[in-house]
């Protein structure tokens, strides 16, 4: 049964560290650009497209697309916790563990650069 869309989580991810992780089979550990999980304490998300584009644009600017593809996760299939929390006027999910390959349900290219 596909997951219900408040289960999926989207994660902007360097594709060379989900091509490693999907290659090995070991989970999912870079929490965002640059940075871990071990370094954050979590692994950055968004609830939707919306939330996406917002973080292309403030954190991704200056990475060319190609080297990028959106994650989409199955919440239900994580055996750590998601936690939704505020970050300035939104609130974005962090996954507090590491993302096995199996709850990445689709991998998508992202948009073009604007």
């Amino acid at each position: 049964m596909p997951a219900a869309p408040q289960d999926k989580l989207l994660h902007i991810a360097e594709r060379t560290h989900w091509e490693s992780a999907r290659a090995t089979g070991v989970s999912y550990t870079m929490s965002t650009l640059g940075r871990t999980l071990d370094d954050e304490g979590f692994i950055h998300c968004s609830s939707d497209m919306s939330q996406v584009d917002g973080v292309l644009a403030r954190f991704y600017g200056a990475v060319p697309r190609e080297d990028l593809v959106l994650l989409v996760i199955d919440a239900s299939r994580l055996d750590a916790p998601v936690r939704r929390e505020p970050v300035g006027d939104d609130v974005f999910p962090h996954v507090y563990g590491p993302i096995p390959v199996s709850a990445v349900i689709e991998v998508r290219s992202l948009p073009g650069n604007r």
